[in-house]
């Protein structure tokens, strides 16, 4: 995937967290080699940076659908 990809990304949390995770949002970069390698995700509530080590799925997505008009 290339940056400006709208995407959604479940990760594994960093300890003392526990559990899974979803970042939906558009890809901001990819960074680092090997077991450093980062990207960023572009969310509602900001920048994530993820760890590409603990991704477990990730995949490309539609853009979001356009809002209703109010009335």
């Amino acid at each position: 995937m290339r940056p400006g990809t709208r995407v959604v990304v479940r990760y594994r949390l960093t300890p003392p967290e526990t559990g899974l995770s979803d970042a939906l949002g558009e890809l901001l970069w990819v960074r680092g080699e090997g077991a450093g390698r980062r990207i960023g995700v572009l969310t509602k509530r900001g920048e994530v940076s993820i760890e590409t080590s603990s991704i477990t799925h990730a995949k490309p997505v539609p853009p979001p659908p356009a809002r209703l008009a109010s009335r």
